[in-house]
């Protein structure tokens, strides 16, 4: 089955004025709501959420009555006082998960907590420990199965732990290549992904009483990912892009390596997710993204109810964030590009819906703008895609006299995509009175493979082209003001932000960079353990420093070899505790400008790490940003 129902438009044209819109503070977009992540029981009796205590986001829960209202007053579960929880899920209907690292260090423990008010117990109390939920094991509710790097931090051993005790079972241990595991719907650990660092093998059993065989292997630009079990366990569905440019599901014989029945593809992105009903053992829903999210609907009772929540909830992004086992009631999440949305308590017989809690009701849709998808082309002919947000007073159609100072975006991972909907980091800059550019330059994923391999080998290249190409392009059709350009990114982007006022040192006038790559020798020698296992394959997609043109070419992109060139005003934010961009990538960067005399603005935390996540934390870095821009771009920062 094939669908292209794309959205058209180029968004050409220079921004046509709207009205004012009200000026918020930095900690108006970035304060936690006061209840989010809303998870439901399996037996639909109680909720749970994420809100304020200890001084942290902690879980708490609530009971629900027979009508599907909370009942009662929320009850603190968890008293985590220095990082925020991060995520929590049900365990049965007595148990909560939830995992918690140190300072940002990514070394998450998994932790149980019952939810009549019992001390919480770390399933995987061990320094230095990775540790995630391979299968949370829904029709057990003593056992889960999580894999750690206890053994060797480079890999992941599977056990069964018991959610009451603690007590730790083996399941499997790795033998030194498995990448990720996959259990069968009764639980048992029937497939695997092996890999040597650049081939990927998908490793398979009948019984857990066989041992792993392998059945298929391919490049690592081929994917043939393993999903889930069809429901009589046999096969599996596959997230497959062999012989193909864009992927597409499909089922998948174990027993011959090959794909059988195509499911669902799309003529112009790769698909996306598949979702499926445990309770009534039947594919509901694919879903894939290009301007926007789209689903295509296998089950008319997934659909029926998608088309009730769209009916009664017009205008918005939808999703279920959670369901009952029975799937009689439901979390409703809601959301848009100008508002953080609602959560809602869905009862799906009598298609009733009850408020549970706004998100940001402090922000007023109206005074927040769209985020408009746009089109252009790159230099050597690649299209590529993106978004505009403008501010309050604009709209694309036609121009004004005077154009727009610009924030620069550029995504993070570089491996991943910028996506529709609501940003608070975009409407704060366009509170300030600036246009902010999100580009999925080559190598976004979701395009299909060859625009993901266009990136291969062009770190401060042909991706950061594109950055530029879209900033001409916004430039030549009348929208912003060529003077007043800054970039601010994270992570990939912050290592684009460094780019680009390296190698394009007189495009920008202020930048930002956020957790930023430096110098791409330091950062390929000091990933986290566990990403060892992948090092060949980011060799060859980042760069090699085995060989000399390899070496060369990470020379020719690493800004902090270049830093004599940098004349942009720079403002640096970092985590001590960061496992995947190291302190040490931002002081290289901050100690060589400081050396020739430059005043850079440097922000370090020693209690964070890739991404500030307290609060307080996050609050301290948006504001020095809102100040740092209004003192170039000439936007009015507002504290």
């Amino acid at each position: 089955m094939v669908a292209d129902d794309r959205q058209k438009g180029s968004g050409n044209g220079g921004p046509a004025k709207r009205g004012p819109a009200r000026h918020y503070t930095v900690r108006d977009f970035f304060r936690k709501p006061d209840k989010h992540s809303f998870t439901i029981a399996p037996d639909g009796k109680h909720l749970s959420f994420l809100a304020r205590h200890a001084g942290r986001q902690n879980v708490f829960v609530q009971g629900i009555d027979a009508e599907g209202n909370p009942i009662g007053e929320p009850r603190p579960l968890t008293s985590e006082t220095e990082r925020d929880v991060p995520g929590h899920a049900w365990k049965g209907n007595d148990h909560i998960l939830f995992v918690k690292d140190f300072g940002g260090d990514e070394n998450f423990h998994v932790l149980s907590v019952p939810i009549d008010g019992g001390e919480p117990r770390d399933l995987t109390p061990f320094d230095g420990v990775k540790a995630d939920i391979v299968d949370d094991l829904r029709d057990d509710d003593r056992h889960v199965l999580i894999q750690m790097n206890r053994r060797d931090p480079q890999v992941f051993d599977v056990f069964r732990v018991d959610v009451i005790t603690g007590e730790l079972t083996p399941i499997a241990e790795n033998p030194g290549n498995v990448m990720g595991w996959l259990t069968d719907h009764q639980g048992r650990l029937r497939a695997a992904i092996a890999s040597d660092g650049v081939n990927q093998t998908l490793l398979y059993r009948d019984t857990e009483a066989e041992a792993f065989r392998a059945i298929l292997t391919t490049d690592f630009r081929e994917t043939v990912a393993p999903l889930f079990f069809t429901f009589d366990d046999k096969r599996l569905y596959v997230l497959s892009n062999r012989g193909r440019d864009k992927a597409a599901f499909f089922e998948f014989d174990p027993q011959t390596g090959e794909e059988g029945a195509l499911l669902f593809e799309t003529a112009h992105v790769d698909v996306g997710d598949l979702a499926y009903s445990e309770h009534r053992r039947v594919l509901t829903a694919a879903s894939y993204i290009d301007d926007r999210v789209h689903r295509h609907f296998f089950d008319d009772w997934a659909r029926d109810v998608m088309a009730d929540l769209e009916r009664q909830l017009p205008d918005q992004e939808i999703s279920i964030a959670s369901i009952t086992r029975d799937e009689s009631r439901a979390i409703v999440r809601t959301t848009s590009d100008r508002s953080a949305g609602s959560v809602w308590i869905y009862d799906v017989a009598r298609r009733q819906l009850a408020r549970l809690a706004d998100m940001m009701p402090w922000l007023d849709p109206a005074d927040m703008v769209p985020m408009s998808p746009i089109r252009f082309t790159a230099r050597d002919g690649l299209p590529l895609s993106g978004y505009l947000t403008l501010p309050a007073g604009f709209e694309l159609g036609q121009d004004v006299a005077e154009r727009l100072p610009l924030v620069v975006n550029p995504h993070g991972g570089p491996w991943a995509r910028d996506m529709w909907g609501f940003n608070a980091e975009a409407q704060l800059l366009a509170n300030r009175g600036y246009a902010v550019l999100q580009i999925n330059f080559r190598g976004s994923t979701g395009y299909g493979r060859a625009f993901w391999e266009a990136s291969f080998g062009q770190w401060g290249r042909a991706m950061q082209n594109d950055i530029d190409d879209g900033v001409d392009w916004l430039v030549s059709q009348g929208i912003v003001d060529p003077a007043r350009i800054a970039i601010y990114g994270g992570s990939y982007g912050g290592y684009a932000t460094l780019a680009g006022v390296t190698f394009t040192p007189d495009r920008y006038v202020a930048a930002v960079d956020y957790v930023g790559v430096s110098n791409l020798f330091t950062f390929l020698e000091s990933m986290p353990p566990y990403w060892k296992p992948m090092l060949d394959m980011l060799y060859e997609m980042i760069g090699d420093p085995r060989t000399e043109e390899g070496k060369q070419a990470l020379h020719n992109a690493s800004p902090l070899f270049f830093v004599d060139r940098i004349v942009t005003p720079l403002l640096v934010a970092q985590g001590a505790n960061d496992p995947r961009v190291k302190q040490a990538e931002s002081d290289q960067i901050v100690d060589a400008l400081r050396a020739r005399g430059v005043d850079v603005k440097y922000i370090l935390k020693e209690n964070e790490g890739h991404g500030f996540h307290n609060e307080e934390n996050m609050f301290e870095f948006y504001e020095a940003m809102d100040t740092f821009l209004a003192e170039y771009l000439g936007g009015a920062a507002k504290k």
